[in-house]
C-alpha cells in the first residue's frame, strides 16, 4: 500500500475502492437526482473525505456508510492516487472479502440499490461511471502484469 494511502494530513478530496465480494465487484446505483454527479449510474463504494482522514481512512468509513460493511486495512491489496477532471487528487482502492460476507450487506441511505456485478460485466455496462470503469481498467493491467 502507498504511504500516502495512510497519510492523514495529504490533500485529496475524496477515495473510492474496487469491493470484490468473491469474485464479483460490489456496486451501488446512484440516486437519480440532477444536482449530484453522474446520476443514475453504477458506482464503487466511496466518497468525500472528512477532516483529518488518510484515504484509507476515508474509503472504510465511506464503505460502512453505503453497505454497512466494515473493512479492515488489511482488506485492501491495491491504492493508487489520481488527478481527477478537475486536478484534484482522488484516491482508488481495490479490497477482497469472502463470498460468504455478502449476508452483511446493507444499502445505506443514499442510492437506489446494491448490486455484485463481475469486473468485464461494469465495463460493458451501459450505466457504469466512465472514470471508474477506466480505473478498474488500470487495476486489471497491473494486477495482471504483477
Amino acid at each position: 500500500m502507498p504511504a500516502g494511502a495512510l497519510d492523514r494530513r495529504r490533500d485529496f478530496d475524496g477515495a473510492k475502492t474496487l469491493l470484490f465480494v468473491g469474485e464479483a465487484l460490489a456496486v451501488l446505483q446512484r440516486d437519480d437526482l440532477p444536482t449530484i454527479p453522474f446520476p443514475g449510474l453504477w458506482d464503487m463504494p466511496g466518497g468525500g473525505r472528512e477532516p483529518g482522514e488518510s484515504p484509507l481512512d476515508c474509503v472504510i468509513r465511506e464503505t460502512a456508510e453505503e453497505l454497512s460493511l466494515r473493512l479492515a486495512p488489511t482488506d485492501f491489496h491495491y491504492g493508487r492516487s489520481y488527478n481527477d477532471s478537475s486536478g484534484v487528487e482522488v484516491w482508488f482502492f481495490a479490497a477482497r472479502i469472502p463470498a460468504r460476507r455478502r449476508a452483511g450487506i446493507r444499502l445505506g441511505s443514499e442510492g437506489q440499490g446494491w448490486a455484485l456485478m463481475l469486473p468485464a460485466d461494469y465495463v460493458a455496462h451501459p450505466l457504469r461511471i466512465p472514470p471508474l470503469a477506466a480505473r478498474l481498467g488500470d487495476y486489471l493491467a497491473t494486477t495482471r502484469a504483477g
